[in-house]
């Protein structure tokens, strides 16, 4: 198979949806020998921020002279980039060489049990703990969970670190309805004995995960108790423990993201403190002010300002917000949404709108994506637009802010696009 049959093959799995569960990884992990066993990973779950955080971690371990693989999802501009190595993403040969050793293992597992047939997710973890586990051995691995925790396929390692680091109503249809109900599938992830690192604020979820904590007799550092983020404007101040880092100015604007860095920033410190790394503070804070991440208040032109954002959920939406009313509240700003299906839009765009001038929505090629006039009669915005080539309203918008948000799928769809007109 060349590099265009690979991603199809992976791609065309995408049909047999979304399959909680453990099983099939586990069985497939053991006929390769059990990559998974033989790389340092550090675990990252949570319903928003998980992309930040996993960017600080590996710009401050790479700074340090680490080697440093990384998994996400989704993709925004190419598929390899989800296995990354030291931020770059893997070859196209690399994507050949991995399908070729998971492809027959897959078959094997849907001609030999009642399992089922893996998932796009699941092949493609797969991959990725092949590649790290032995096709190219790295110092650590920085490993995003999907959907989910306890039964995400992510989970089937024995990680160094775990970072929690937000619980908030997504995906209610599969992991359930509640912060409790959420709390729960994420403290799935929690490992005896393996620090846990988390931002957790709704008091009911956060009660779960102490409790949890302590059964599994795992150091639980928390966010706002054992972790100090003060936020003055631009900058924060860090404290934990004995550390205190003062004047940290990130690139990534939003005290959420000030928290994200927090999160990452304790991990190290715990990391350092218990003799697994090596740490130049000043090499740490710099790369970490200086951390990007594709697609998070990304702005891809100054004049006009046009901002992408991949807020996906409610809590998302309303953290985006919050920054935009921070950081540009003497601008007009427009709306350009779009999303996906099993969202709560209705939430999100009366969030939105209160930031809005003017309402513009969209619908992009993508198997989920909700239909335009299903968005459209779901805004209740006095000044609502339909767009139907989004692509050609972006390049010749002439307001002041454009705020271009909805779904990360979206956000990847909008950069693919505006890349193949330059």
């Amino acid at each position: 198979m060349n590099y265009l049959e690979s991603l199809y093959w992976i791609h065309e799995r995408y049909k047999f949806g979304i399959k909680p569960g453990i099983k099939r990884m586990e069985w497939m992990l053991e006929r390769l020998d059990h990559p998974e066993r033989k790389i340092n990973g550090i675990h990252v779950v949570g319903t928003n921020g998980k992309g930040s955080t996993v960017s600080y971690l590996k710009d401050a371990l790479m700074v340090n002279n680490y080697t440093v693989g990384t998994f996400t999802s989704p993709y925004i501009e190419t598929f390899n980039e989800r296995i990354s190595l030291n931020g770059m993403p893997i070859t196209n040969d690399e994507i050949v060489e991995l399908v070729s050793i998971v492809k027959p293992v897959s078959e094997m597992l849907d001609e030999e049990t009642d399992l089922g047939v893996a998932t796009e997710f699941e092949i493609i973890t797969m991959m990725m703990f092949v590649y790290f586990g032995q096709l190219h051995p790295v110092d650590f691995v920085i490993v995003e969970a999907g959907l989910g925790a306890k039964n995400d396929s992510t989970n089937v390692f024995m990680p160094i670190m775990t970072i929690l680091t937000s619980i908030g109503l997504d995906h209610t249809n599969i992991i359930g309805d509640s912060y409790l109900d959420i709390a729960k599938e994420k403290s799935g992830v929690i490992k005896t004995g393996v620090p846990l690192i988390f931002a957790v604020k709704n008091d009911e979820a956060k009660s779960y995960i102490n409790s949890v904590v302590e059964e599994k007799h795992a150091k639980g550092i928390k966010l706002n108790r054992d972790i100090q983020c003060v936020s003055n404007g631009k900058e924060f101040t860090f404290r934990y423990k004995e550390y205190e880092l003062e004047n940290i100015e990130l690139k990534m604007i939003g005290t959420h993201q000030q928290e994200n860095a927090s999160l990452a920033i304790a991990t190290l410190l715990e990391m350092f403190d218990r003799g697994m790394i090596l740490l130049n503070f000043n090499k740490m804070i710099d790369a970490i002010e200086n951390t990007t991440w594709t697609g998070r208040i990304e702005k891809i032109q100054e004049h006009p300002t046009i901002i992408l954002d991949g807020a996906h959920n409610k809590e998302s939406i309303d953290v985006l917000v919050e920054t935009m009313q921070s950081y540009y509240q003497d601008r007009q700003i427009d709306v350009l949404f779009s999303a996906i299906d099993g969202k709560p839009i209705g939430r999100m765009l009366k969030s939105l709108e209160e930031i809005a001038d003017s309402f513009y929505v969209t619908s992009f090629d993508f198997p989920k994506a909700l239909p335009i006039d299903t968005i459209y009669e779901s805004v209740e915005h006095k000044k609502k637009i339909k767009i139907k080539n989004y692509t050609d309203f972006i390049k010749s918008y002439e307001g002041d802010v454009l705020l271009v948000t909805g779904s990360l799928y979206f956000i990847s769809s909008v950069k693919d696009k505006l890349k193949n007109l330059k």
